[in-house]
C-alpha cells in the first residue's frame, strides 16, 4: 500500500548541517521518484548558502513555515536529537512522514512518545541508520543466515578512540557531548550505528546491563562505556567503548563467533570485513560504499512511501537501540 498519494517523494530537510552535505540530502535527487524541494535552518545566511550551492528550489528559516508547504509530502529531521521529537509531532501534526536522524531521541521515553504520535497520525516514521543498507553489511547478513560460520554463539564491539580535538577546543559548539542535546556523548553518536547494525542481524537486545563512567573528565558526558547484552534469538555481545584512549589503542572493530568460524570488520570502514571458517581458507571481501552513504536507505524509504518496497529502518527498530543505550549508561545523563 502506498503512503503518500503522490507519485514522486517531494523532500523538505529541517536542519541542513554537516550531514546534508554530502552523506543525505543530496541523495534525495538522485533517487527515483524522489525531489529535494526546500529546507530549513534558523540561520538564513547559511540555509541561503546551502540552497543556492545545492540547487533546492526554496529555503526557510522557520520550521513550521517548511512543514506547512503544500509542495512538501516528507520531512528529513537533520538536527541534533533534542529537535526530533518535537520536529516529529510537527511533522505528524502535518500529516507528513518522517525520516529522522541517528541516534533517533536522547532516550528511549522520547523514541515511545515519537512512535505514539506518528501512529496516531498515521504517518510512517523512519530512522537514519543507514548502514542496514549497505552491501558489505547486507553480504555479512547473507553469510551469516547461509549458515558458512554455523549457529553464532557471541559477537563482540571493541571501539577505542583518541580524545577528539573538538571536544575541548570548541567545547562550546560540539552539541554531540551535550548530555542536554545528544542525550549523552560520542558513545551514543558512534555505538548508536553498532547497536543497531546488531539489531539488523540478529534481531532485538532483550536484556542489557554496563557501566559509564567520564573518567577524563575533558567535558560534562559519559567517556568510557562497558556492557553486555542478550539478543531475542539468544547470542550474547559484549562492548567496550572509550573516547580517551591513546593512539596505539585506536580500534574499530566487531567480530561475530559462530562454532564454525567468525567475520570481523570495522563498523566505520571502507565497505571490508574478513570471513574465517572451519571449512574454508581465510577469506577477504570488500564492497564499494556509495558516494552518498545514506542513498541506498533513502531508496528504500522512496520505495516504502510509494508501496514499491521496504525499509528496513523505523522508528520500532530505531527505538529499540535507544533503549540499549540507556540500559548500558543507566546515569544521570539520562535525566533530562
Amino acid at each position: 500500500m502506498k503512503k503518500i498519494k503522490d507519485s514522486e517523494v517531494r523532500w523538505g530537510v529541517l536542519g541542513v548541517g554537516n550531514v546534508c552535505e554530502k552523506k543525505s540530502a543530496p541523495a534525495m535527487n538522485i533517487v527515483p521518484h524522489s525531489k529535494l524541494v526546500a529546507v530549513m535552518r534558523r540561520n538564513e545566511e547559511r540555509v541561503k548558502d546551502y540552497a543556492e550551492r545545492h540547487s533546492v528550489p526554496k529555503w526557510y528559516t522557520d520550521a513550521s513555515e517548511l512543514v506547512e508547504d503544500s509542495d512538501i509530502n516528507a520531512i528529513y529531521i537533520a538536527t541534533p536529537p533534542h529537535m526530533h521529537l518535537p520536529y516529529t509531532k510537527l511533522a505528524a501534526s502535518m500529516g507528513k512522514p518522517v525520516y529522522v536522524e541517528k541516534p533517533m531521541a536522547r532516550t528511549f521515553a522520547e523514541c515511545k512518545e515519537m512512535i505514539a504520535v506518528c501512529e496516531e497520525a498515521g504517518v510512517p516514521l523512519y530512522v537514519a541508520y543507514y548502514r542496514r543498507a549497505l552491501p558489505h553489511f547486507i553480504k555479512i547478513k547473507e553469510v551469516m543466515d547461509s549458515g558458512t560460520i554455523g549457529e553464532i554463539r557471541t559477537v563482540h564491539i571493541n571501539m577505542k578512540q583518541v580524545i577528539r580535538p573538538d571536544a575541548v577546543v570548541h567545547l562550546e559548539n560540539n552539541w554531540r557531548i551535550d548530555p542536554q542535546i545528544a542525550g549523552g556523548g560520542y558513545f551514543f553518536d558512534l555505538a548508536s550505528h553498532q547497536l543497531d547494525l546488531l539489531d539488523f542481524f540478529f534481531g532485538p537486545i532483550t536484556k542489557a546491563k554496563g557501566f559509564a563512567a567520564n573518567q577524563a573528565k575533558a567535558y560534562g558526558a559519559e567517556d568510557i562505556v562497558t556492557g553486555t547484552f542478550v539478543f531475542e534469538n539468544g547470542v550474547i555481545g559484549t562492548g567496550n567503548w572509550c573516547f580517551t584512549a591513546s593512539q596505539t589503542a585506536q580500534i574499530d572493530e566487531i567480530i561475530i563467533y559462530g562454532n564454525k568460524g567468525k567475520i570481523s570488520f570495522q563498523t566505520f570502514g571502507l565497505g571490508e570485513f574478513v570471513l574465517e571458517s572451519d571449512q574454508q581458507e581465510k577469506q577477504s571481501f570488500h564492497l564499494e560504499l556509495p558516494y552518498h552513504i545514506q542513498q541506498p536507505l533513502i531508496q528504500s524509504i522512496v520505495d516504502d512511501l510509494l508501496g514499491k518496497g521496504y525499509c528496513p529502518s523505523t522508528g520500532k527498530t530505531g527505538a529499540r537501540t535507544n533503549w540499549v543505550m540507556d540500559q548500558l549508561v543507566n546515569s544521570e545523563y539520562l535525566k533530562l
